[in-house]
């Protein structure tokens, strides 16, 4: 008697489940993945300009790039930094001496004056600053073919 006891106490025993269980994991997964979908068009830097709308290629080249931006009512930005017109080359020159190979491209929305943004380059090319380009975005491509 005392025999069976112990044989039917082992056929008793659980036994571990080996599978692994992902469903929690793809849930958190799936919802980081749209949460970082939702937040990356907000994580641009700079101010909101309506550029405008030209032909062209994107620039190539390894060198880092700094942008500036003139809004419509002409104010100079760095990034989200509102930075006098006095005071751009300054920080421009600081930039320089961490990178040699430092590129300017200006984004002049739409609305700004021209003189603006042409002042600014002119700025930028009587401080040294060889490497000044115009940020603009492409057509749309219903437009492209006229």
């Amino acid at each position: 008697m005392f025999a069976k006891n112990i044989t039917r106490r082992h056929s008793l025993r659980y036994h571990r489940n080996a599978d692994v269980n992902i469903t929690n994991l793809m849930d958190v997964m799936m919802v980081l993945l749209v949460v970082f979908m939702v937040a990356a068009p907000l994580m641009t830097s700079g101010i909101a300009l309506d550029l405008p709308k030209v032909g062209g290629k994107a620039m190539e080249g390894e060198e880092t790039s700094i942008n500036i931006s003139v809004d419509k009512e002409g104010y100079y930005y760095i990034g989200e930094t509102e930075i006098p017109a006095d005071k751009v080359v300054a920080k421009l020159n600081a930039l320089k001496e961490a990178n040699s190979a430092l590129s300017v491209t200006i984004s002049g929305d739409t609305g700004a004056e021209y003189g603006r943004v042409i002042g600014l380059m002119a700025i930028l090319k009587e401080a040294g600053f060889d490497k000044v380009g115009l940020k603009t975005e492409p057509k749309p491509l219903n437009q492209r073919k006229k």
